[in-house]
């Protein structure tokens, strides 16, 4: 079950077109985004909750008009109606798992090669193409914001941002060490080898989000992007890193060619991880925030991936898996974070 307050979205859709028809409701264009924005985003709640009683009304429908005919070649469609009614389900009961401060907004992603030299690289790459497929498939828009080529294959490291509605409050199960288990192209006598790659996540801030830093806080330097040119990034002198001195945390972005739009994501970056740190901090977790969730190695993984000797995907913390891994590594993550979401919300109850 989940609880759906269609009375309160009811309420807020009415108040809110009752802002919009105020003579000054233009004055504040600002302001006036934002509460369309807000608007939209109750009214696709209230068309989605229609929706799934329209489901569940033609169901019922179905299954009445084979019990009163007698009509057993019905039950493959009511099969199959219940399988979407299910899904359709599932997915808005989710979405109401998604309560937190910055559950809505944007994501930022940052993979890192762990031990394991060329092997973790390519396992970086593969984990960069999961997540872009995952967002194709939601429609959502992927960015990449800093970006480091392997010495041979692979990627080293990689920042980017994924773009749609919720963004952060899926991904957000994404953050930690993921482990894969396979037999690496790269040896040449066809060992099994296992290696890591860390995942943090963060929130995209929005610009008038209020967090005072001290300018003698910052250094922040300027250097050539490197990377795969046009593929990845614009290979130019107005890359950005910028370092917090009292924390030691690190952001950099390459993505722009203009040195003030990287400095301004950059900002951004660092408020979030700052952010992050004020909301941990009495829980004594800063190593947490700084990027690398753990060491990247035995113990701290949150999810295998085994290709070899058998083939599971396995989350650690949830217990969900999956015997298809390649199906996974083609952006088939919704169970995850779906059980993910489940046990967040069940274990801080």
């Amino acid at each position: 079950m989940f609880h759906f307050d269609l009375t309160n979205v009811k309420i807020k859709i009415e108040t809110l077109e009752f802002e919009m028809g105020r003579a000054d409701f233009w004055d504040d264009p600002n302001s006036s985004q934002e509460i369309m924005k807000t608007l939209k985003t109750y009214k696709d709640k209230l068309e989605a909750f229609n929706a799934l009683v329209e489901l569940f009304d033609d169901l019922k429908t179905m299954i009445e008009i084979a019990f009163e005919e007698e009509d057993e070649s019905l039950i493959v469609d009511i099969i199959a109606m219940e399988d979407h009614f299910v899904s359709v389900y599932e997915a808005m009961r989710i979405k109401t798992l998604l309560s937190g401060t910055y559950d809505s907004h944007n994501a930022i992603l940052s993979l890192h090669a762990g031990a394991g030299g060329t092997e973790s690289c390519d396992w970086v790459s593969m984990l960069y193409r999961m997540y872009s497929r995952w967002a194709d498939k939601k429609e959502f828009k992927v960015d990449v914001l800093d970006y480091l080529d392997g010495e041979e294959a692979g990627i080293k490291s990689i920042t980017f941002q994924i773009s749609g509605d919720n963004a952060y409050g899926y991904l957000q199960s994404e953050k930690g060490v993921h482990r894969m288990v396979r037999l690496s192209p790269f040896d040449s006598s066809g060992r099994r080898h296992t290696t890591f790659a860390s995942c943090d996540v963060i929130p995209e801030i929005d610009d008038d989000e209020v967090l005072d830093i001290p300018d003698d806080e910052l250094r922040i330097d300027t250097y050539r992007a490197s990377g795969s040119g046009g593929q990845h990034i614009n290979k130019t002198d107005s890359a950005i890193r910028i370092t917090h001195l009292p924390t030691k945390i690190v952001v950099q972005c390459q993505n722009e060619r203009s040195q003030h739009k990287n400095k301004n994501k950059a900002m951004a970056m660092l408020k979030a991880k700052l952010i992050e740190v004020k909301q941990v901090e009495q829980k004594d977790k800063m190593d947490d925030i700084r990027g690398e969730v753990k060491e990247i190695g035995w113990g701290s993984q949150i999810r295998s991936y085994v290709m070899h000797p058998y083939s599971m995907v396995k989350d650690h913390r949830t217990n969900v898996e999956t015997g298809n891994v390649s199906a996974v590594m083609d952006g088939d993550i919704d169970r995850f974070i779906n059980g993910y979401l489940i046990w967040h919300t069940t274990s801080n109850q």
